[in-house]
């Protein structure tokens, strides 16, 4: 080693051990919420410098006093208000600007896929700006104020007639008035405002929930477990209930009533979370990690002429310090990309003599050089996962106008809303949940002898693999529909009703679900532990992107293929009257795709490796640190 490094050796700090009488003393105090003198430290100069333990400095730094379940029903009851109000809203929105805003169907389908494709990739601006600068606490109440201003906008266009363009005349939807600019200045205002509101809430509502408890116990860990599934249960209710209730109010009772309730339900979402202010644990941002990642290929490409060392076991080549901030664990050094890991690599030029880096663009630690690389390998299985929500968004736009066209009627009287036959795709995944957890994990753990049962990889997989069937559903009961349209007379007809249930869609919603709960939910709890652990609000709004992606796709796909179909000699596969359009032949591609993509997923799966990591010891809880101190000692002096 160098100089300078032996003199940074030196600088490990020493604890003196405490008696254990005054362990148990610090154990009766910090029952109180008092000090607590724990050992002392030994600093370079030789001075002592007294640690204590203090139960409220642990809860202000928000790690070692974690809010737990008591902060629960605010965070749970924020998340399930606001998913009534959210998807109360967006569940039957096609319908809305189709009926109240005069929108032909491809134009309403482009609008919404553009603004859930921008609305899921806001989340990622609010995963920066929450792990980087403000915090998560912060991004979700600017986010929750911001959905609940765009709503209320919204509702106006409800409520107020002139807000809105007139009714169609009866005669013809060619008569039809299209919305001013001020009018949908005013839609679009509402959107963007969702947007914003999104980009705060989502990529962080689920990282703080977990944020309450501490992950480095058992208790922790199982409590975390717990607080996923409420997390997902109040998720999946909100979700039926906005399916029906307020579906069945916006249809058949007024539309003011039907966004007005949405928005009274955000509003309270919004009280809820601030009522809890009080017992949240605040874990402080750690900085960005994208400018981590810039140091670290800006390193790499610096020290592109060095060699790396024949053995990755000589820990004196590489920098390793200590983790500073709230990181319990390090990344392993891994033999993928082995171009990054000279990034890490140790000259004489790079440490000063305390041992700090001179230059962060020219010397960057081990777990810079592992986070960066876990994003890379993360990357293509990432991608990989936007087909299934391309092929989910079909649900929410052709699916529910399929509906309209169809007998909804649940006996004689009730009608079940076109917008309403998603809660098939949730009722799936609520069901579903429970049996995988119960049944199948512990069923396939005695098959494969793996702890975990279907890795998740294999999860993701198999999600991927129902997608398919899903699509090939939809396009054989689109078929269908289609030929009894045209053998009952209904060629001309678009608006008519055929003499066909809409519960022939069924099928097609709920294999979707069956293939969400495999591979979307698969992907959020990949991304979430496969990240880097100050990343997962990022990682929360990657899996966001991916959605968001998927509308995007969609919409370039429906734009291009309803401009290059239905020549002369053809029919437009996504005309405006869909008893002449060939819809089915749009699921067929989308089948084709999926299936691309799947074998595209199986070459991703095969060259992933999980990551790695070991518990960092420069961070555990100072008791632990006091009752290890000889064996810390011992280890600084050899």
């Amino acid at each position: 080693m160098s100089t300078a490094m032996a003199s940074h050796g030196h600088q490990h700090l020493q604890l003196e051990m405490a008696s254990q009488a005054e362990l148990e003393s610090r154990d009766n105090n910090r029952e109180n919420g008092g000090s607590f003198l724990g050992g002392w430290i030994h600093q370079p100069n030789g001075t002592k410098m007294a640690v204590s333990v203090n139960k409220k400095e642990e809860e202000e730094k928000g790690v070692k006093q974690p809010g737990g379940w008591k902060s629960m029903p605010y965070i749970i009851g924020n998340e399930a208000c606001e998913k009534l109000a959210t998807i109360g809203l967006l569940s039957n929105i096609v319908v809305y600007l189709t009926s109240k805003f005069n929108m032909p169907n491809v134009e309403a389908s482009f609008v919404i896929n553009v603004w859930s494709g921008t609305t899921n990739m806001s989340p990622l601006l609010g995963a920066f700006l929450s792990d980087s600068y403000i915090g998560r606490y912060w991004t979700i109440a600017l986010g929750c104020i911001a959905s609940l201003i765009g709503m209320i906008l919204l509702t106006l266009t409800a409520i107020f007639p002139s807000f809105r363009p007139p009714p169609c005349n009866n005669i013809g939807k060619e008569l039809c008035v299209g919305a001013s600019l001020g009018q949908k200045a005013l839609l679009y205002s509402s959107f963007a405002m969702m947007t914003i509101g999104a980009g705060g809430i989502r990529p962080c509502s689920i990282a703080f929930g977990a944020d309450q408890f501490d992950y480095t116990s058992e208790n922790g860990k199982r409590s975390i477990q717990s607080f996923f599934n409420w997390y997902y249960f109040s998720f999946t209710v909100a979700v039926m209930i906005s399916l029906t209730i307020i579906v069945y109010i916006q249809d058949s009772i007024s539309w003011s009533w039907g966004m007005g309730i949405p928005s009274a339900l955000m509003f309270f979402s919004v009280i809820c979370f601030f009522l809890g202010k009080r017992l949240y644990v605040l874990v402080s941002p750690e900085g960005s990690s994208f400018t981590s990642f810039a140091q670290v290929i800006v390193c790499a490409i610096k020290k592109r002429h060095l060699r790396l060392p024949s053995e990755q076991s000589q820990a004196e080549d590489f920098y390793d310090p200590p983790i500073k901030g709230d990181l319990k664990s390090r990344m392993v050094l891994t033999d993928q990309f082995m171009f990054l890991n000279k990034a890490a690599l140790k000259t004489e030029q790079d440490l000063n003599s305390d041992g700090s880096v001179v230059d962060p663009w020219r010397l960057c630690s081990l777990q810079q050089v592992e986070e960066l690389k876990s994003v890379i390998r993360i990357a293509p299985i990432w991608l990989s996962g936007i087909n299934i929500h391309v092929c989910l968004a079909q649900l929410n736009t052709f699916s529910v106008l399929q509906a309209l066209t169809m007998d909804r009627h649940l006996g004689e009287k009730f009608q079940v809303p076109a917008g309403s036959f998603g809660i098939f795709t949730m009722l799936v995944v609520t069901l579903f949940l429970p049996f995988y957890d119960r049944v199948m994990v512990p069923f396939t753990r005695r098959i494969s002898k793996d702890g975990n049962g279907i890795t998740l990889l294999q999860r993701i997989g198999v999600g991927l693999c129902i997608s398919i069937l899903s699509m090939a559903l939809a396009a054989v009961f689109e078929t269908k529909r289609r030929n009894v349209a045209l053998n009952h007379g209904f060629m001309d007809k678009p608006k008519a009703v055929i003499p066909m249930s809409a519960f022939f869609l069924v099928p097609q919603y709920s294999v979707a679900g069956l293939a969400e709960a495999f591979s979307a939910i698969g992907l959020i709890e990949f991304l979430y532990s496969q990240f880097p652990e100050n990343m997962r609000s990022v990682a929360g709004a990657l899996f966001f992107l991916s959605i968001g992606m998927g509308s995007y796709v969609s919409s370039f796909l429906v734009g291009i293929v309803h401009k290059n179909t239905g020549g002369r000699h053809g029919k437009n596969w996504l005309g405006q009257n869909l008893n002449k359009a060939r819809l089915d032949y749009f699921y067929w591609l989308l089948a084709g795709l999926a299936v691309i993509n799947l074998l595209y997923f199986l070459f991703c799966a095969q060259w992933y490796r999980y990551k790695a990591v070991f518990p960092n010891e420069t961070k555990t809880t100072i008791e632990n640190t006091i009752r290890n101190s000889k064996k810390v000692t011992t280890s600084v002096k050899e």
